[in-house]
């Protein structure tokens, strides 16, 4: 698997319209076939402060979400909501049972 975590850091004005667009791209990005499971969380300690939990199939998952209409139109309406511009890490999942971790 292929995960990303996006880190968001809204305006306080836009909090609530970026959960809203949030939403509406984690839906429909759930019903992709490459997608695994697809989270927006909020920060309990500073609400302005967010991250995306996207889990993919593979890579090629991931590149072919970039290129659907919801993930445009929310790239497109949250852009001028952040307080700075969103940064991202990435992850492969680590299977127990292979040699090289046990």
């Amino acid at each position: 698997m292929y995960i990303v975590h996006v880190f968001v850091h809204v305006k306080d004005a836009h909090i609530e319209a970026f959960k809203r667009e949030s939403a509406a791209n984690a839906t429909a990005s759930r019903r992709e076939s490459g997608v695994v499971r697809f989270d927006v969380l909020q920060s309990s300690a500073d609400p302005t402060r967010f991250v995306l939990v996207e889990v993919y199939r593979d890579v090629e998952a991931s590149l072919a979400h970039k290129e659907t209409v919801h993930y445009a139109t929310w790239r497109d309406a949250v852009a001028p909501m952040m307080a700075s511009p969103r940064t991202n890490e990435k992850y492969v999942n680590v299977d127990p049972t292979d040699a090289h971790w046990v």
